[in-house]
């Protein structure tokens, strides 16, 4: 029996408005993909940009890939300049692009060894591909992490991988610091779970303690946008925690 999805009573605003730019997060970090900037399915992608090297946060599903080159157009990072992308899990709203993104940009796709076979194999059943009526373009995995916690280098800075199981396997979350604030991306914090996803709700409670530990300024969610100051990012974080205990 599948687990019960946990955003039945936490549902995505609602957006109005078609927003044309890229949303500015920090003077270095900015939202380039999502609903409103790129095509309706897919979940948020960002974008890390330390003097002239870039990383990016998740592809989408694909299906709006040239509004998201053109979106990263638009902050100024030239192609040439990515130098990763960072997947935060295997779904196919955040990874389903990760393919043509590696082929056009010639940049690594870094993914977690328990997230990295269903990208690699291009499993519809694990990925939700198939959830969305769509097929997965298998995606070669560069670097596979592993561990808890593992530093990555952008540049001369550096990206804090961290492995929250629980929506997936090999969920991450990627911490870094910017403008003085620390900044996490912790897509889907929200679930669902599901045990066709190979979902754990120890792990994902475990995940969402973890994260509130981090005491975080800013938070980027895959689907609920920005968040800004610590207590309203534990606030989120924490709605979730109370919600699957």
């Amino acid at each position: 029996m599948p687990l019960s999805p946990l955003n039945s009573t936490h549902k995505s605003p609602k957006k109005s408005i078609q927003m044309l730019r890229p949303i500015t997060i920090t003077r270095e970090i900015f939202q380039v993909g999502g609903y409103g900037l790129t095509a309706p399915e897919d979940a948020a992608t960002y974008l890390i940009h330390f003097d002239g090297h870039a990383a990016l946060v998740d592809a989408g599903t694909g299906r709006g890939q040239a509004q998201l080159l053109d979106q990263i157009g638009k902050t100024g990072v030239r192609p040439e300049q990515i130098a990763c992308l960072l997947l935060t899990h295997c779904h196919y709203d955040h990874s389903g692009g990760a393919a043509g993104l590696r082929e056009r940009l010639g940049c690594p796709v870094i993914a977690h060894d328990l997230d990295a076979d269903f990208l690699e194999r291009a499993d519809n059943e694990v990925t939700a591909a198939s959830w969305y009526g769509a097929k997965m373009c298998p995606c070669p995995v560069d670097r596979r992490l592993s561990g808890a916690r593992q530093i990555l280098t952008l540049g001369e800075r550096s990206i804090t991988a961290l492995h929250i199981p629980g929506h997936s396997p090999g969920s991450l979350a990627f911490w870094v610091e910017s403008d003085g604030q620390t900044v996490l991306f912790a897509q889907d914090v929200h679930g669902p779970l599901d045990e066709r996803l190979l979902s754990n709700r120890a792990d994902y409670l475990d995940s969402l303690r973890r994260m509130l530990e981090l005491e975080s300024d800013i938070l980027c969610e895959g689907h609920y946008g920005v968040f800004r100051g610590r207590a309203n990012v534990a606030d989120f974080l924490r709605s979730f925690l109370e919600t699957a205990e």
